[in-house]
């Protein structure tokens, strides 16, 4: 069956569509089912494709307005909401998360900053209780679990990805700053000014908009890796299933690390508000000095989970390893399967990527890093 490509290059960025049309022509397993693909510059779309199908079956077409689980893309909405209230004053990066949440001083966390919560480094990447993916879905029953939890590693000593526990530490940090779920506050404050299809707690007269996810063809067998006891729990207590967010539950649930259903545009939107300095279309999510301050580099070592250095910002990974084109200083934020979004403060780029066939890495899919930089060789 021919895959229609629609949607817009602007002149001199065809070969991006020709990228994005070569993802569901490749053989194995990175070939697309369904995808779409939006580019910002300086507040103005230049890219915006879509194509393929929102189900298994191949019996809807992907739109421009499907949405599809990104997995943790949803980090970097998460990253926008904490930073949120650093701007207006609720919180700073430099104090004690226990300042706002004081149940978690308990078992030497006391001095444990909302900074290192957000970089990686505050010593929880995996519960040490056994923890169901039910589990997940009660919200109080985590965050006590987290609170009475003793770190693995001196906080601040080490990077290692909170895979899971990322989205439960901002969120609670959140929700007892500013009285609001995480998954509320960013549809509010953040997610409806800017006009952002992204949504942290999917309503259910949403689902018909929502694609369905497939696993990796070719899944990696994380047991069989050789991986430092942090990055182990991280992925396996619990371990993730890559079809659960097909059900219901999961994305009627707020996982602000993980359940994100988001358009291409939504993804692209938010990054564009950072790629301006936190503006878009009139409406200022965060200051200048926020962005900045959000963006900054507070752990610049290999994460012990990751294997390479994300030089971690609050939330946001910066693009060493050039996965997200080719501005060292862009900062953004992959999900397991491929999606991504990023924003690159220089050349004002912002780029969002959804997909349903998911791929088996959690950064460096090569149909996003194709695609990014085909956008950077298009635009130099």
């Amino acid at each position: 069956m021919d895959i229609v490509i629609e949607g817009f290059a602007a002149p001199g960025l065809e070969s991006v569509r020709e990228t994005f049309a070569a993802n569901f022509a490749r053989k194995g397993d990175y070939q697309e089912l369904g995808a779409a693909f939006c580019v910002y510059r300086d507040g103005e779309p230049i890219v915006d494709l879509w194509g393929g199908f929102a189900d298994a079956a191949r019996t809807r077409p992907w739109s421009a307005d499907t949405l599809v689980n990104v997995w943790s893309t949803t980090k970097l909405a998460a990253a926008v909401a904490v930073a949120r209230l650093v701007d207006r004053g609720l919180i700073a990066y430099d104090q004690p998360v226990a300042d706002v949440w004081p149940e978690f001083a308990a078992a030497g966390k006391a001095g444990v900053t909302i900074a290192e919560a957000m970089s990686h480094q505050a010593g929880l990447p995996g519960f040490t209780e056994p923890t169901t993916l039910d589990d997940l879905y009660d919200w109080d029953l985590i965050c006590d679990r987290l609170a009475a939890q003793a770190p693995v590693f001196p906080p601040g000593t080490a990077s290692s990805y909170h895979a899971v526990t990322y989205g439960f530490l901002a969120g609670e940090i959140v929700r007892r700053a500013s009285g609001q779920s995480l998954g509320a506050l960013f549809r509010d404050e953040i997610a409806g000014p800017l006009g952002a299809d992204f949504h942290i707690s999917l309503p259910a007269w949403q689902e018909p908009r929502v694609a369905e996810l497939l696993g990796p063809k070719s899944p990696v067998d994380t047991s069989a890796m050789d991986l430092p006891a942090p990055a182990r729990m991280a992925l396996g207590n619990p371990e993730q299933d890559p079809v659960r967010p097909n059900d219901r539950r999961w994305r009627a649930a707020e996982l602000p690390a993980l359940n994100g259903q988001a358009s291409a545009r939504g993804v692209a939107r938010l990054a564009a508000a950072l790629a301006r300095g936190g503006e878009l279309d009139g409406a200022r999510i965060l200051s200048e000095a926020t962005v900045a301050a959000m963006s900054a580099i507070v752990a610049d070592r290999p994460d012990l989970m990751l294997g390479f250095n994300p030089q971690w910002g609050m939330g946001v990974a910066h693009n060493l390893i050039g996965v997200f084109g080719t501005n060292p200083r862009t900062i953004g934020h992959s999900g397991w399967g491929g999606s991504f979004g990023c924003a690159d403060p220089d050349g004002r780029i912002a780029i969002g990527y959804v997909l349903n066939q998911m791929g088996s890495e959690l950064v460096g899919d090569p149909r996003g890093k194709g695609l990014a930089d085909a956008v950077y060789a298009a635009l130099a």
